[in-house]
């Protein structure tokens, strides 16, 4: 169930998005037409429902893509990556075995990566918020009987 942007799994609830860029090996452009470019959204997407990836977001350059995803937390981020991107070049392989020729040692995707995570607050609020934890609030983040005194 989703409410509010968070996800309300079974025992947890879970409101993260990350931001996955990769290019291909060599910056190769190897996605030139619109028809290839659909191709890989496809796969990629198709590959990420497979394995519980929510891919609210993609966009396939003539060498790169950017994702914007959410997963569930029991799944490592370093671990999704591997997915998406293995798959995704075994899928484009079968179909487009031509594309090996223009990658000199037959691999898709460069080994590198970036993945950031995205929220709906900042850095600096949570920060504050966990320092003013046991100034603020008493036991299990209750609010202190004792704060209106000061």
């Amino acid at each position: 169930m989703v409410k509010n942007n968070a996800i309300y799994e079974r025992g947890y609830v879970y409101d993260f998005h990350y931001h996955l860029v990769w290019v291909t090996k060599y910056r190769r452009e190897v996605f030139t037409t619109p028809q290839l470019v659909a191709e890989m959204c496809e796969i990629l997407t198709a590959t990420a429902s497979d394995n519980e990836i929510t891919v609210e977001q993609v966009e396939v350059m003539p060498d790169h893509v950017h994702l914007l995803l959410s997963f569930k937390p029991k799944y490592a981020p370093a671990n999704v990556v591997k997915i998406l991107k293995g798959a995704s070049a075994r899928t484009w392989f079968v179909a487009h075995p031509e594309t090996k020729q223009l990658l000199w040692d037959g691999h898709l995707w460069s080994p590198s990566y970036y993945m950031g995570t995205l929220g709906n607050m900042s850095k600096e609020t949570v920060a504050n918020y966990i320092q003013t934890q046991r100034t603020e609030r008493g036991k299990a983040g209750r609010p202190n009987k004792n704060a209106n005194q000061r």
